[in-house]
């Protein structure tokens, strides 16, 4: 059995941060180790996405396993940085080290490993989806790791619930004239100001978890110019999908309803798509969380928590309904929190998350 040093390849990827569809070193690695490893490698899946795949001696369903390679931009000291704030170079590590154990044990069945791109872009999953990876996949295992908001450092739950998210963009277009007259314009800020209100009016049942929020609004340079444009970005969020589609309906009406009013044009975007809720197969989150007290013990297991993040790993369960999805939360102390520019992790907990996953694979493909 091959085995992987976690931590150095931790340190390694840690060392070597890229921004999505821009993993060139860190698929390079990853597809080098994989060949090594024995799998037969794709690389340029969904531009930089590699897949590492393994055939079982015996006919059997196809598993996959997915961590996401990308990292996250700064602006330190004025200078641009790129960091791994989110922890993907947690989840590859996990991942590789995963790989390793599982080379030589496919009995049944294929067990594909899948290194995505873009996964802080929103867009990843759908282009991995385009090059046509899911094809013929059965079961998809997913995992991150938790910050200390969610569950302490050494824990792991078979389940984190991520909100489906929509990040709107919202283009205003009025009419320019002098600020001595402005009758004769259409004032663009002024329109961006009273949507703001419709967009904070928006009401859907209190029952469900929810945020609609204006996050942006950039408009004018002049005092004395009534502007004529207005760029704004709304963030969207809901815990499930029938949710996030009724706001969204909403936030349409009321775009309608304040264009009409105010004798502008606006309109609605929504650049990255509209990234799902989970959708996690019951059969799945109970695998991972038998896996989770085999491996790790009772105490360190933790019920499924919700996370109002959004993660595009559910795409692949919304473009292919019969898949059956489960995601793995990791406790790795992530420290002050993800996305932040100083996050930091214990290292040393990664193990516990390729362990799980190995004990979960095995019983699909062992």
């Amino acid at each position: 059995m091959a085995k992987i040093d976690i931590l150095k390849v931790y340190d390694y990827l840690h060392s070597i941060p890229e921004l999505g569809f821009k993993e060139v070193k860190t698929a390079a690695f990853l597809a080098e180790q994989l060949q090594k490893l024995g799998y037969q490698v794709t690389t340029g899946v969904g531009g930089t996405g590699v897949i590492g795949t393994i055939k079982g001696q015996e006919p059997g369903p196809v598993l996959m396993l997915r961590a996401d390679m990308d990292a996250l931009p700064f602006t330190v000291d004025g200078k641009p940085e790129v960091r791994h704030a989110c922890g993907h170079d947690s989840h590859c590590s996990m991942m590789l080290a995963a790989a390793a154990v599982l080379a030589d044990k496919v009995k049944k069945g294929t067990l594909k490993i899948l290194f995505q791109p873009a996964e802080e872009i929103g867009t990843g999953a759908l282009a991995v989806i385009k090059d046509g990876a899911l094809e013929g996949v059965d079961y998809i295992l997913g995992l991150h790791n938790r910050p200390v908001q969610d569950i302490p450092d050494g824990t792991l739950t078979p389940a984190v619930n991520h909100s489906a998210l929509a990040q709107v963009a919202i283009d205003i277009e009025g009419k320019s004239s002098h600020g001595a007259r402005p009758h004769l314009g259409v004032n663009a800020a002024e329109t961006a100001a009273v949507l703001t209100t419709a967009i904070m009016s928006i009401k859907l049942n209190p029952v469900k978890t929810w945020s609609c929020k204006v996050t942006a609004i950039q408009c004018g340079s002049v005092f004395n110019i009534i502007p004529e444009k207005a760029h704004m970005l709304v963030d969207c969020r809901a815990e499930d999908n029938e949710t996030i589609d009724e706001m969204l309906t909403k936030l349409q009406q009321a775009v309608d309803g304040v264009a009409l009013a105010m004798g502008a044009k606006i309109t609605l975007t929504t650049p990255t798509g509209i990234i799902p809720a989970p959708q996690y197969a019951p059969e799945m989150v109970q695998l991972l969380a038998d896996s989770i007290v085999a491996v790790a013990g009772k105490e360190h297991y933790r019920e499924p928590i919700t996370n109002p993040g959004g993660e595009d790993f559910h795409f692949f369960t919304r473009k292919y309904p019969k898949l059956k999805a489960g995601y793995l939360g990791v406790g790795a102390g992530a420290t002050p929190g993800l996305h932040a520019v100083n996050m930091h992790l214990n290292k040393n907990s990664l193990q516990n998350g390729a362990d799980v996953l190995v004990h979960a694979a095995l019983k699909i493909i062992g």
